[in-house]
C-alpha cells in the first residue's frame, strides 16, 4: 500500500492488531462484476486498505474476492454477520449456530481462512447479546476471525459486548445529520476503539445539501460531501468513515477528503444541525 497515497492524508488508526488508514470503504454492490471490480482495484490505488461489507449486501463479499483475491499485503477485510432481511426489514438473528453458520459462509466467498474484522451486525432481542458475542469470541480463539467489532449498539449494550470479548470497533449511524452516538464516540475515544461510522453521507443527502454545508465547502473548493466526511474525522481521532459509492468519480471524492481541514470556524458554521434523525440498523 502506497503510504503517500490521497487515503493517507488523514492518518491511520488501530483495529486491534490492525493498522489502517482512516478514509476506508463501504462496499454495498448492485453493480455488475466488471463495475465493481473496477472500482475497488481503484480504491487501493488510492490508498485505500480497509474495505468494510457484511453477509447481506448482495454478492460483495464475492466480488471482493473477485476482484482483489490474493489480497495484497496490508489490505483489512470487514464482513458483518448475524442480521437478516424479513420481508426487507433488517432483523437480528444472534443465535451462535447461525453466526458460526455465516461466518463460515463468509470465509467461503471471501476465499480466506481468517477474517480480518468479524462484526456483530446488529443485537438480536431473542438472544442475549453475551451469547452472540460469545460466539464471535469463539471465532476469534478458533482462528477463523482475527478482531471483533460491534455494529447498532448502544448504551449499555457497548459496555456489555466489551465485558465479554475485546471489541477494537463500533459501527453505528453518525454524520452531520445524525448526531444521536456521542456516548459511544466517546468510549471509543477513551479506549482506543475505532468508530466506523456508517451511512456518513447520510444515504447521499449530505453529499447535495445546501446551507452552511454549501458555503463551508465552497470556501475550501471542496464538495459537501467531502466537508461532510472532513467533519466526522475533525470530530473524533477515533473517527474511521467508510463512505461507499458506485461511482469512481465520487469514490475519488470521498478519499480526497482525508486532506481537507476544516476551521473552528467552519465548526461553528456547521453547528446548526438539521434536526437529529433516530437510529435505525442498516
Amino acid at each position: 500500500m502506497n503510504e503517500a497515497a490521497p487515503a493517507a492524508a488523514a492518518g491511520m488508526i488501530g483495529l486491534g492488531s490492525l493498522v489502517v488508514n482512516r478514509v476506508g470503504f463501504g462496499a454495498r454492490f448492485v453493480q455488475d462484476p466488471d463495475h465493481h471490480g473496477a472500482l475497488l482495484r481503484r480504491a487501493l490505488e488510492l490508498g485505500v486498505n480497509l474495505i468494510d461489507t457484511a453477509d447481506v449486501y448482495g454478492n460483495s463479499e464475492a466480488a471482493i474476492a473477485g476482484a482483489l483475491h490474493p489480497y495484497p499485503e496490508g489490505l483489512t477485510i470487514a464482513t458483518k454477520g448475524g442480521q437478516t432481511l424479513v420481508d426487507g426489514t433488517p432483523t437480528g438473528d444472534g443465535r451462535p449456530d447461525y453466526l458460526r453458520a455465516a461466518c463460515e459462509r463468509s470465509l467461503a466467498r471471501l476465499r480466506v481462512d481468517t477474517i480480518d474484522l468479524y462484526q456483530l451486525h446488529m443485537p438480536d432481542p431473542e438472544v442475549p447479546l453475551a451469547e452472540s458475542v460469545g460466539a464471535l469470541d469463539e471465532l476469534r480463539r478458533e482462528g477463523k476471525v482475527r478482531e471483533i467489532g460491534v455494529s447498532n449498539v448502544f448504551g449499555g449494550q457497548l459496555e456489555l459486548a466489551r465485558r465479554t470479548a475485546p471489541i477494537v470497533s463500533v459501527q453505528n449511524r453518525f454524520s452531520l445529520k445524525h448526531r444521536q452516538a456521542d456516548a459511544e464516540i466517546a468510549i471509543c475515544e477513551r479506549d482506543g476503539i475505532a468508530y466506523m461510522p456508517w451511512w456518513p453521507l447520510a444515504g447521499g443527502e449530505l453529499a447535495q445539501s445546501g446551507g452552511p454545508l454549501r458555503e463551508v465547502a465552497a470556501a475550501h473548493g471542496a464538495t459537501p460531501g467531502q466537508v461532510a466526511l472532513a467533519w466526522l474525522l475533525r470530530r473524533s481521532p477515533a473517527m474511521l468513515p467508510i463512505p461507499g459509492t458506485a461511482s469512481a468519480e465520487h469514490l475519488e471524492e470521498n478519499v480526497a477528503a482525508a486532506a481537507l481541514r476544516l476551521t473552528d470556524e467552519d465548526l461553528a458554521a456547521l453547528e446548526p444541525s438539521t434536526p437529529n434523525v433516530p437510529d435505525a440498523p442498516a
